[in-house]
């Protein structure tokens, strides 16, 4: 378990209650919630002593125990040097959280500097810090790029990946498509595990249909998420609106809401809850819930690139806390991504997956929107770091547009 891995090393002893293969222990909690009175019935239940000087007590699926979340609150509130953490598949899908007496982090795949660093290859992990723009760096991260697009930010593929590096590179591909595909059951299994009063067939729908949609778009944009043909006998987004919800809640779903005339902050304010792009959360799984082969990823194929490369992005902005996400369209002009920054502006962001860096689209929202900075993403190697207007930047960069945003 990851809490046990991040934390565990840290205490003289870890508790560990898992709801969801012990329910038994939910018994702690049926009386007085009282820290004191909760660590004597989990003592008792456990039939382990627990120090709250020096150990550390778990409450992993956290969300089986409705009485172990509001625990949470008496914990914060009458026991505060106590060392409590709680995890759960279904946090995201609570309906009452202790807000403000939890410290609350969110679990998403691994970034592609996540991914860099995990490979172990210092040079390469020094040139990506220090934003190297050289060609010999610039080949080697496209192509550890095009790795991260087939193997995704799972950290059981990530880690499969560099432990069987030795092995013949047709091994490695069935290693980390094995771990896909159970993941993804994985998933599919959770949506009647976890679904509750929502239609767990219409959860599995719309996660069926994100890939496959975005797959239409061979080098435009992504499209709106279309609600057409995606269920039976359901085609409006009334339909559908918990069943999105509840993608998005879990983060297996990012969504993206186009924005159809002039920008203005706060751009929340002028997004319409029906029209949105779905992104799946993690490209990995994306390629391999369409069959994407890693050979066609490697060979930098142009019929799935654009999509592909849209997800990354989304990814990688999500990460940086930028959930949702915001696009603009106009006529036929799309931008894939514009971002409020910290000092109240508003900077498109277009992805062009090529090498190519003409952009249509950017000129025209340059002429009707004069933003004071654009980006490019590319599969080129940028500009140069002088550059401080139309600033073109590579792909696997993504993560650093914060940085260059003031």
């Amino acid at each position: 378990m990851l809490l046990n891995k991040l934390l565990g090393q840290t205490f003289a002893n870890v508790l560990h209650l898992d709801f969801l293969e012990n329910p038994v222990y939910k018994q702690a909690f049926d009386g007085s919630l009282s820290p004191h009175e909760l660590l004597m019935n989990i003592e008792l239940l456990t039939n382990q002593v627990f120090n709250p000087e020096t150990d550390l007590l778990i409450l992993d699926e956290i969300g089986e125990c409705e009485r172990a979340i509001t625990s949470l609150k008496y914990f914060a509130e009458k026991a505060p040097s106590y060392f409590v953490a709680a995890s759960g598949s279904n946090i995201g899908l609570l309906n009452s959280f202790p807000v403000g007496k939890v410290e609350q982090y969110n679990l998403r795949p691994l970034t592609f500097q996540e991914f860099i660093h995990a490979s172990g290859e210092k040079a390469l992990i020094k040139a990506f810090n220090n934003q190297t723009n050289t060609v010999a760096a610039h080949t080697q991260l496209m192509d550890k790029l095009t790795d991260y697009l087939f193997t995704g930010g799972m950290p059981e593929a990530v880690a499969a990946w560099y432990q069987h590096q030795q092995s013949n590179i047709l091994k490695r591909v069935e290693i980390v498509s094995k771990i896909h595909a159970d993941l993804v059951e994985g998933y599919r299994r959770d949506f009647g595990k976890y679904a509750g009063k929502v239609d767990a067939t219409v959860i599995e729908s719309v996660f069926n249909s994100i890939p496959s949609q975005l797959s239409l778009v061979i080098d435009e944009s992504v499209k709106r998420f279309q609600f057409k043909q995606v269920h039976a006998r359901k085609s409006r987004y009334s339909d559908f609106e918990t069943a999105i919800h509840w993608l998005t809640c879990c983060r297996l779903a990012l969504a993206n809401y186009p924005i159809e005339e002039q920008p203005k902050l706060p751009l929340a304010t002028y997004k319409k809850e029906n029209k949105m792009k779905l992104f799946l959360f993690d490209v990995g799984l994306l390629n391999h819930t369409l069959g994407n082969s890693y050979q066609a990823i490697k060979q930098h194929s142009d019929e799935y690139k654009g999509y592909v490369a849209e997800n990354f992005v989304q990814q990688e902005l999500t990460a940086l806390g930028i959930d949702p996400t915001y696009s603009w369209t106009d006529a036929r002009a799309e931008i894939e991504f514009i971002v409020a920054t910290s000092e109240r502006s508003i900077v498109p962001v277009e992805v062009k997956s090529s090498k190519r860096t003409r952009a249509k689209s950017l000129m025209s929202y340059i002429e009707k929107c004069a933003p004071k900075k654009t980006f490019k993403l590319t599969g080129s190697q940028g500009s140069s770091a002088l550059e401080q207007t139309h600033i073109v930047m590579p792909l696997y960069f993504t993560q650093y547009l914060p940085s260059r945003w003031s």
